[in-house]
């Protein structure tokens, strides 16, 4: 089951990738493309689902119907491969993971690891193929890429539709608290194309990530997992609520200023563990997804839909 918008050649070479490995029906669902996309599925023999524009597009929703075309047949599966448009399956990857389902009944998603196509083309790409490098066990949420048992998608009720980000792991707690288990195989599983070469790409994706971080804590923060607290918490004081304080502070007294150095005593921290690049890009990120989430919390307050964030 594939999702996309304007992804193009890349949706060619996902599904490429997915017609020599799958055995099933796919499902192609477009959320208001304006390039060929839709040409492109139909020529690679995909079932076309494309979504109503005056309901607000997420990955959540178009996941969502793409399961439900799936489901409606006559042969509905067991099991659903997601992969977003922009990524390619690695071959092998999906026996692979059919087996470990077979082999462990408890496990209701599994996934591998997703790998940058062109890592090394940026900055930011750089930063997308650490991200993916999670480590392989039971526990790890799963992002956009996953095969998951169609009977507990269907219990835990499908993905969460108004979600604009973090869906992935809303829906992973969800599947945990239901007694499912998930895991992360030690092997490749995708090839993204983050296609990342902008600044302002980065700070859009991390805003996206902000507006994650929020939704996901107003939502199951005060839940045993703390889900996305932490990381809401870590946004807002360095990206909002300490800036905001030494400069109030500053109105005052100058001499409180010195507060900055904060700031480049956390770079060089971060830069131990993490390389002088990441580190940058951490606490810069921290900036954009503080605007991330006080806009979930603005739209929030004056009862508005936020809508998809894109980068690209």
């Amino acid at each position: 089951m594939v999702i996309g918008r304007n992804e193009g050649p890349r949706l060619a070479a996902c599904l490429a990738s997915l017609g020599s490995e799958a055995a099933a029906p796919i499902v192609y669902v477009d959320s208001g493309s304006t390039d060929d996309s839709l040409d492109i599925a139909r020529r690679a023999g995909a079932d076309v689902v494309v979504l109503d524009p005056s309901v607000p597009f997420t990955a959540a929703r178009a996941r969502n119907a793409g399961f439900a075309r799936l489901m409606a047949g006559p042969d509905a599966p067991a099991l659903v491969m997601f992969i977003d448009g922009d990524c390619e399956l690695v071959p092998g990857w999906l026996a692979q993971a059919v087996g470990f389902l077979d082999s462990h009944p408890q496990v209701v998603a599994v996934a591998g690891r997703r790998r940058e196509r062109f890592p090394d083309a940026s900055i930011y790409n750089r930063q997308c193929e650490d991200e993916w490098n999670t480590p392989p066990g039971p526990g790890t949420p799963f992002g956009g890429d996953v095969l998951m048992r169609s009977a507990a998608l269907s219990a835990a009720g499908g993905y969460r539709d108004s979600l604009i980000a973090g869906e992935e792991p809303e829906l992973a707690l969800r599947l945990r608290r239901a007694g499912g288990e998930i895991w992360r195989i030690d092997s490749d599983m995708t090839r993204h194309d983050a296609t990342m070469h902008r600044l302002g790409q980065f700070w859009s994706r991390a805003v996206r990530g902000g507006h994650a971080f929020a939704e996901g804590a107003a939502l199951h923060g005060r839940g045993p997992e703390r889900h996305y607290i932490r990381e809401t918490l870590r946004a807002l004081v360095w990206g909002f609520a300490l800036p905001l304080t030494i400069l109030l502070l500053a109105l005052v007294d100058r001499g409180f200023l010195v507060l900055l150095l904060l700031y480049p005593l956390q770079f060089l921290r971060l830069s131990r563990r993490m390389g002088p690049q990441a580190a940058g890009l951490s606490m810069l990120g921290k900036f954009a997804e503080a605007n991330g989430a006080l806009r979930y919390w603005l739209n929030r307050l004056r009862a508005r839909q936020s809508r998809i964030i894109e980068y690209k």
